[in-house]
């Protein structure tokens, strides 16, 4: 099965030239001299350089650019989450509490909505930033799930997974070293949490936030545009039940790096390694799942509006999901261009913006 990116396809074999959105014109005939031998540059092995990065090979350049925005996306989330946390954590610590990291043992409503306010938001906007350069995962389990559908390459989700490991360090460093007070951002269990509960916890929660990615990045429809607003409501409401029991982890990153920065790994850290990966694979299954029975043409029509709905009239009751898909119009091959631009309507008549004159090539 082929590769398919998350993301609309930047490959340069498929993007238009200069040559290509520009009308052809005619042109005179040239009175400089012809050369018959070939210019260096025209080898071919030769390539252009691409975003300056020379030192790094064709088929790592994407990989690695990915990775970079990886590690920034990941940062900038994971700073602001962490930040916010400690504010609500430090905050907290002046009352009497029997809790670890500012969590009462009772729930404190109004904790819980900022933490995962925090979270739900840094994700959300960051990854709308990021979301056309590297997809916006910021999350080793994301990660997997999408290696696992074949969104990304091998190599990218190395590199990828890497630079998310890195990133959450990195956050907790800086938030450590600038915001004063202790780094009370830790994922503990709660008080009657047992390590088994907590696994299977953040198996459910962390499935609900992969199942997401996968339904509205990786399956393009209409609304793909708005996926990081899904995305980021969907941890929003994990957090909302997962703060209190087990610290609302789901994402190894989030919880690798307090640990690494404080030097402070509990007995039970692997649960959130385990729990995550786990709800990767619910994810993955529910996934395969619903792909094997077509869904697609159980609600048919939900990419189409009014207007392409009465143009391309999709079946009530289709019972193959390219029937219900969205056409992709084909790019104008730049042979059939005319130094007046023409375009077709609907039933495929060429029309002239020469307002009238004849469509052949002007002298």
């Amino acid at each position: 099965m082929a590769l398919r990116n998350i993301l609309p396809s930047h490959r340069d074999d498929i993007s238009p030239s200069r040559e290509q959105r520009e009308p052809t014109r005619s042109k005179k005939p040239s009175t400089a001299p012809q050369h018959s031998g070939h210019h260096p540059s025209h080898g071919k092995h030769v390539r252009r350089t691409r975003s300056g990065l020379t030192l790094i090979s064709h088929d790592w350049h994407n990989p690695a650019v990915a990775a970079l925005a990886e590690f920034s996306g990941t940062f900038m989330f994971l700073f602001f989450a962490f930040g916010g946390t400690t504010v609500a954590n430090n905050s907290t610590q002046a009352s009497s509490t029997n809790g670890t990291n500012g969590i009462p043992q009772a729930p404190n409503v109004d904790l819980l909505l900022y933490i995962s306010l925090i979270f739900g938001f840094s994700l959300m906007i960051n990854v709308w930033i990021f979301f056309r350069v590297s997809g916006g995962l910021f999350n080793p389990a994301v990660t997997l799930g999408l290696f696992l559908i074949k969104s990304i390459s091998p190599s990218r989700a190395i590199l990828c997974f890497i630079s998310q490991i890195l990133a959450g360090m990195a956050a907790a460093g800086v938030v450590s070293a600038i915001l004063p007070g202790p780094l009370s951002v830790s994922t503990t269990l709660g008080n009657g949490v047992s390590v088994t509960r907590g696994v299977f916890l953040e198996m459910f929660l962390t499935s609900l936030l992969v199942f997401t990615v996968f339904m509205l990045a990786a399956e393009k429809h209409k609304a793909t545009y708005l996926a990081p607003v899904g995305i980021g409501i969907a941890l929003f409401v994990a957090e909302l039940v997962g703060v209190f029991y087990t610290g609302g982890s789901l994402n190894p990153a989030r919880s690798f790096g307090p640990c690494v920065v404080t030097r402070n790994f509990p007995g039970y850290h692997y649960i959130y390694w385990v729990g995550p990966l786990m709800g990767t694979l619910l994810a993955f299954g529910m996934y395969k799942i619903v792909k094997a029975v077509d869904y697609e043409t159980v609600n048919p029509g939900q990419d189409f509006d009014d207007h392409e709905a009465a143009l391309f009239n999709p079946p009530e009751n289709p019972d193959d999901p390219e029937q219900v898909r969205r056409p992709v119009v084909p790019p104008i091959s730049p042979t059939l261009m005319s130094p007046v631009t023409q375009h077709s309507d609907i039933s495929g008549e060429k029309k002239s913006s020469d307002n009238g004159e004849g469509s052949g090539t002007r002298g």
